[in-house]
């Protein structure tokens, strides 16, 4: 897997997956707020020392070239009306490299993460404003199954 991370004539350099460290908090605040989701360094932080424990969540970033490229949450819920699955709770990739391999890797890493937890599927939800991403899952084997309609509560 090769990528390039900044300019089109840069070096390629290898993708490596890793846990997300919470020094990586910046970098993730920016890629989550490529995606329309912005927030802070200080709350980056803080959600990521909430997302616990490592059994049932797992957050991975994409480097290459030192940078970190893309995010991916994944976390494994026990659920009444489902057998045991996971689900990506969030993946963004560096709107500089998408399509470059990034986020297929990131889901690979997510799949065996929850392999290894017993789980027999694993789910996610797109926008449906977000086609690109969904061809992205339907290339990387993932089926639409349900439409359904999100209603938020503020607390």
């Amino acid at each position: 897997m090769r990528i390039t991370v900044s300019q089109p004539s840069s070096k390629p350099d290898r993708l490596r997956v890793r846990r997300a460290r919470r020094s990586d908090a910046a970098r993730l605040a920016e890629l989550s707020g490529q995606l329309g989701y912005p927030t802070t360094t200080r709350e980056m932080q803080e959600r990521l020392r909430r997302v616990a424990p490592a059994s049932q969540h797992a957050i991975l970033v994409a480097e290459a070239s030192g940078k970190i490229v893309g995010l991916l949450h994944v976390s494994a819920t026990p659920l009444l009306e489902v057998p045991f699955r996971a689900e990506v709770n969030c993946l963004i990739v560096d709107e500089r490299v998408r399509s470059r391999g990034a986020g297929a890797r990131l889901l690979q890493h997510a799949e065996n993460w929850a392999r290894k937890r017993g789980c027999v599927s694993m789910s996610v939800r797109s926008n449906v404003l977000r086609e690109r991403a969904h061809h992205f899952y339907l290339r990387n084997g993932y089926e639409h199954y349900k439409t359904q309609k999100a209603f938020r509560k503020a607390l």
